[in-house]
């Protein structure tokens, strides 16, 4: 029997969304063994004076827990 844990992450980038969204799995890959999948909950971004500062990407990614 498998047990999937799934945890949820906010990325943080000055590029792109996507970048931000990378950057959370390298963090998470880090410490995390096993990652199975990853998706993108939703996307925001920090305004400064008329245009994007921050580019926010939510993910939630899956691992099955190791006995």
């Amino acid at each position: 029997m498998a047990v999937i844990k799934t945890i949820d992450l906010v990325g943080v980038s000055s590029q792109s969304w996507a970048h931000a969204a990378e950057a959370a799995l390298a963090e998470a890959a880090k410490t995390i063994r096993g990652i199975e999948t990853m998706d993108v909950l939703g996307t925001s971004a920090v305004v400064k004076d008329g245009s994007i500062a921050e580019y926010h990407t939510q993910i939630r990614i899956s691992f099955r827990i190791e006995r």
